[in-house]
């Protein structure tokens, strides 16, 4: 079997045009970034506006393991299987950072028969749309930085700086560093900190912001500081917006670009689901529902995160309403969920398949929380037996959800067409009634301790002395009606990444919140999660190489 960059680098790629023109997009509607790449115009979104909204359909995941779920490869395909039937779809995913490329997961275009191309280009540099991001958070630090040391009119407390440096890659050491080290000339000594880019705030803004003028807004209301009164000083007091939007005007606007069949596909986009929301652009997706029947987009990791962030903020948000949700899982990852190590993972068991499969419960009964239709699909392995497939359909329609197998990696569309099929007659027969877990004057805490018990089935929460401080701050200061971003693991249901399948009897301990203002939400992080991740022993950057015709090779 050939690998998923050998197989994209075959590809017969349409130019972008010839794409476009499938969602009646006219060359000039677009602003090409080569042959097979283009961002949507202001032009074009003004055009569509007033079109009738397409089906939403939302793909999530059991928790993520090292047997494989295949999510974005689900969307992909998915989305493949709906044009292969002659139907008007689009997907909308996000872009991969650089940061998870070159560490351990690789690249994330999807995988087998079912990715978007060109799969290189968008793993790598792409639009240029994460530099924007990270070089306008890095200007806003300088900004920040250069006040202090001319003078420091807003009076900033140096100690009470939260705004943090980024870069695009997992590099550890960044964590914790000293800037302003030198002579008086080279800045003011303090202790800073870098997030991965996909962590920013920035990035949060560009993909909850509807257009420039509400990018301005929400880039002015970003927290970069308490003076020394305790008061909160905002990227609007440092007069950083204006530049900001400059370096963002061109990132804005959503990416087109086509799978290996030539399906249309929005790439825009691409916080973390794990210590951010999760979800691509809100212009994107608005966009795909005004240019299509059928808008197939995803939430990153497991629905725990990214599902709930999708409905409780980006839906919150951006006033959207899914019509039917697509729960992705493997017979493999149950099994692992159920104790089988992972070299045995291609052998029939019934007993792990059934201790595992109360993961696959479990989001199952939280996806039916916000009241949205639920198909439940298997990413087929050969090695999957008939009975382990038979158990699993039966499991799955025995509480209210409709399943169907995909075959997606392996045949592409042909191998979606089961489970487009099926997710076509639910949306004919059920009626999505979206409605949010919790309401906006809830308080904080008892938002928290919501999504801690609702959706990862804990019997409480515990708070760092410094986090109930914060959360008080931030209530006074008047945010405590902002919906709550959960900075957790993947890994597991509880805030502990060890304890798999449905963990009982456990407590989330949250040890950090800060105010996310511009974004519009709370962040509360949770465990030992990191916003700046480290490379593994063996990073996939090991196996990146270019050769001498200038392919590039083990990309994934």
């Amino acid at each position: 079997m050939e690998t998923d960059i050998q197989i994209a680098q075959e590809a017969k790629m349409l130019p972008i045009k010839e794409v476009a023109k499938q969602l009646k997009i006219e060359e000039d509607e677009l602003e090409l970034y080569g042959k097979y790449k283009a961002k949507l115009s202001e032009e074009l979104e003004e055009k569509i506006k007033d079109n009738p909204n397409g089906k939403l359909i939302l793909v999530t995941a059991i928790n993520p393991t090292p047997a494989g779920e295949g999510k974005t490869t689900t969307s992909v395909g998915l989305g493949q299987a709906f044009c292969k039937m002659g139907k008007k779809a689009i997907i909308a995913l996000r872009e991969p950072s650089l940061g998870p490329c070159f560490g351990i997961k690789g690249g994330a275009a999807g995988g087998g028969y079912a990715q978007v191309v060109p799969m290189e280009e968008l793993n790598l540099h792409f639009t240029g749309d994460f530099h924007a991001i990270t070089s306008a958070n890095n200007l806003l630090a300088a900004l920040l930085d250069n006040h202090i040391q001319q003078g420091n009119l807003l009076r900033i407390d140096p100690n009470q700086i939260v705004w943090k440096r980024c870069l695009d890659m997992n590099d550890r050491v960044l964590r914790n560093v000293v800037v302003g080290l030198g002579k008086k000339a080279d800045g003011v000594v303090r202790e800073d900190h870098f997030v991965i880019t996909v962590a920013s705030e920035i990035m949060a803004i560009l993909c909850l912001a509807d257009d420039i003028k509400d990018l301005k807004r929400r880039l002015g209301e970003i927290i970069v500081a308490y003076n020394y009164d305790g008061e909160p000083v905002t990227a609007a007091e440092l007069n950083a917006v204006g530049a900001m939007t400059a370096l963002l005007k061109d990132a804005m606007k959503p990416n087109l670009i086509q799978t290996l069949e030539n399906t249309p596909a929005l790439v825009h986009g691409g916080p973390f689901a794990n210590i951010a929301h999760g979800c691509n652009s809100v212009r994107a997706t608005k966009m795909a529902l005004k240019l299509a029947d059928y808008t197939i987009t995803e939430a990153g990791f497991g629905a725990d995160l990214g599902a709930e962030k999708f409905f409780d903020i980006k839906c919150r948000k951006a006033g959207l309403k899914p019509d039917a949700v697509v729960l992705v899982a493997t017979v493999r990852a149950l099994k692992y969920n159920g104790g089988v190590s992972k070299t045995e993972l291609h052998l029939e068991n019934l007993q792990a398949l059934e201790k595992g499969i109360v993961n696959l419960e479990k989001h199952i009964e939280n996806l039916h929380k916000y009241g949205v239709p639920v198909v439940v699909t298997l990413n087929r392995f050969m090695t999957d037996s008939q009975k382990e497939l038979n158990y699993v359909k039966e499991f799955c329609e025995q509480r209210g959800c409709e399943f169907a197998l995909s075959e997606v990696w392996e045949k592409g569309g042909e191998g979606g067409i089961e489970l487009a099929e099926k997710v076509m007659e639910t949306l004919e027969k059920k009626k999505s009634d979206f409605h949010l877990l919790y309401p906006d004057e809830m308080g904080l805490k008892e938002k928290i301790e919501t999504i801690a018990k609702e959706i990862y089935g804990a019997d409480g929460v515990e708070y760092d002395s410094t986090a109930l401080k914060a959360l008080e701050r931030i209530e006074k200061l008047g945010f405590g009606n902002l919906p709550i971003c959960m900075a957790k693991n993947q890994y597991s249901l509880s805030d502990d990444a060890t304890k798999l399948g449905r963990p009982e009897g456990f407590h989330v301990h949250i040890r950090e919140v800060y105010v996310s203002a511009g974004a519009g939400f709370v962040v509360a992080i949770t465990g030992t999660i990191m916003t700046m991740p480290g490379l593994p022993k063996k990073p996939a950057a090991d196996n990146i190489d270019v050769d001498n015709d200038g392919k590039i090779i083990g990309l994934f």
